[in-house]
This record gives C-alpha cells, sequence and structure tokens, in this order.
C-alpha cells in the first residue's frame, strides 16, 4: 500500500487489529487547525461534516481562546491539503464551532454513532494533532457517562452577577483545555456534561474526533485533566473529555442553519449536593429559582451544572 499523510500503512496483514481499521475509516474524516491572530497563534483539530467543507471543533480552538476575534484559519487535511476557512458560528455554552472550507466538493464526512447508546467499558479511539502531530491515534475505552465537568474559558461573554446567584458557590473541579502556542485556559467557567475516556488526549487534540468500534463519532475532544492545573507542560493523564456526538450533531446543524445554537433553560441555579449540609444524597441540589436571565447562553449553561 502506497502510503501518504492521509493513509494507513498496513506493513504486515497478517496482524492487523481492531484499530488499524478504524484508523484507515476515521483518518480522512479528521483535519488539523491551525489559527493565528494579531499577537498568538495556535493548533486544533476538527472533524468534517460534510463534503463541501463543513467542519466542526471547539470554540476555544477557532478563537485562540477568546484572544483572536477575527482570526486566521488554516485546515490541513488528511492527504496534505491547506485550505482556507471561515468561522461559520460558536456557541460558547458547550464549546463547540463550525468552520466552512470553500471550493472543495470531495472531503470525507464522518458518520455519528448514537452516544446516548454507549457503554462504560466501550472502545474509545481519539483522533486529532496533539501537540501539532497530526493523523495520530489513540486508544482505550468510555471510562464514565454523563461526567459533568466545569471548564474555563475566556471566549464566552461576561455574564456578572445578579441576586440569584450572588450566594451560590461552585466546588466542581477545574479542568483545562490546552492546545499548541498557548499556556492554557482563563476567565470565566461554564459546566457541561461529556464522555470520560482513558484514550490519551493531549493539547491539539481538542475538537478531534472520539469514535467507536466502528469507526462512527461519540465525541469531540474538548479537555483533559492535568497533574496540575497550572502546569504549561500539560499532558494525557488518562482523564480526558469529549462532548456527546448527539449535542455536537444537533449543535452544528443548528449553527450551519442560523449561525447559532439554542439550548433549553432550566431556571435555576443548581450546585451540587455534596456541598449543602445535612445532604444524605449525592446529586444536583437547586440552590435558587432564577427570577430573570441575564444572557441566555449563561442561563443554559447554569443549567447543565
Amino acid at each position: 500500500m502506497v502510503s501518504g499523510p492521509g493513509t494507513v500503512t498496513v506493513n504486515n496483514p497478517g496482524s492487523v487489529n481492531e484499530t488499524t481499521a478504524i484508523a484507515a475509516r476515521v483518518l480522512p474524516s479528521v483535519v488539523t487547525i491551525e489559527v493565528s491572530g494579531r499577537s498568538s497563534g495556535g493548533s486544533g483539530s476538527g472533524v468534517i461534516l460534510s463534503e463541501d467543507g463543513y467542519i466542526v471543533t471547539n470554540t476555544h480552538v477557532v478563537t485562540l481562546d477568546g484572544a483572536a476575534a477575527d482570526p486566521r484559519i488554516r485546515v490541513t487535511t488528511s492527504d496534505g491539503r491547506i485550505l482556507e476557512a471561515t468561522i461559520v458560528g460558536t456557541d460558547p455554552v458547550y464549546d463547540l464551532a463550525v468552520i466552512k472550507v470553500e471550493g472543495v466538493s470531495d472531503l470525507t464526512p464522518i458518520e455519528f454513532a448514537d452516544s446516548s447508546a454507549l457503554n462504560v467499558g466501550s472502545t474509545a479511539v481519539a483522533i486529532g494533532a496533539p501537540l501539532g502531530l497530526s493523523n495520530s491515534v489513540t486508544t482505550g475505552i468510555v471510562s464514565a457517562l454523563n461526567r459533568s465537568i466545569s471548564i474555563a474559558s475566556s471566549a464566552l461573554p461576561d455574564r456578572g452577577t445578579s441576586e440569584d446567584e450572588s450566594d451560590a458557590t461552585e466546588e466542581d473541579d477545574l479542568f483545562e483545555f490546552r492546545f499548541p502556542g498557548q499556556q492554557g485556559s482563563s476567565g470565566e467557567r461554564i459546566s457541561i456534561a461529556v464522555i470520560q475516556t482513558d484514550a490519551a488526549i493531549n493539547p491539539g487534540n481538542s475538537g478531534g474526533a472520539l469514535v467507536d468500534s466502528e469507526g462512527r463519532l461519540i465525541g469531540i475532544n474538548v479537555a483533559i485533566a492535568t497533574a496540575s492545573g497550572n502546569s504549561t507542560e500539560a499532558g494525557s493523564i488518562g482523564l480526558g473529555f469529549a462532548i456527546p456526538s448527539d449535542i455536537a450533531q444537533r449543535v452544528a446543524a443548528e449553527i450551519i442553519e442560523t449561525g447559532q445554537a439554542t439550548h433549553g433553560l432550566l431556571g435555576a441555579v443548581v450546585q451540587s449536593a455534596s456541598t449543602v449540609d445535612g445532604t444524605t444524597v449525592a446529586g444536583a441540589y437547586i440552590a435558587d429559582v432564577t427570577r430573570r436571565v441575564l444572557r441566555q447562553g449563561w442561563a443554559c449553561a447554569r443549567a447543565t451544572s
């Protein structure tokens, strides 16, 4: 087999395994994204949605974590083509974004799986460009489902403070998304429900694919836990997180159609029950009812806490 940037060379056909087949199927649907602003730059990954150039990735990748208002975006496909892209829309509430490459009609879209049908222990394969190393493949399992994590992002609008929220406290652990060329995230926090995996995810994997044993998308890689939250040398410790594909597919479709995404509103300030004195059962505790909405996006982010 002739090997190029987007092919998987099979040196020993007698020892081909499941991961080899997954990589061969999925690599053409994953791209490397390079973003540059006036004074900063970084890289991440993306997943192809359509033959004519729609690609889903993370908001923090295409905005350099909020540092670039009008960035230059270049996409490198698995077969080595370098293409210019523009932002179609972003959804900071779930850290998802859609970009568009013009003048193409032959890209390979990913196939979506039903992420609600996953089991703990299911095969999980991460594909992307960790540390800028395009077409990298790591494998593991789904470690947990519906994991609620809190991540920092300066790509979000300032929500201010209301009387409804002033007494609420958040005790969630803070997870980071880091990517080559940047020093990590800062700013406001959002809570999102994710898939946890032990497939190695490193800086640069953000926006890339987490797929199942059939090479179907089960999640968009978004964050990693680090041994030290202040470390600029963060790497995989076997705790990676991905936005479920069911959410990514819906949000991406709405962004393509209207330029933005919508989310349900709970209308309450929610916190971990473990932070409330006298609690005997773990879960979500409604600390207060939201009497007014400051910003639609932030009200929705509170609802997923």
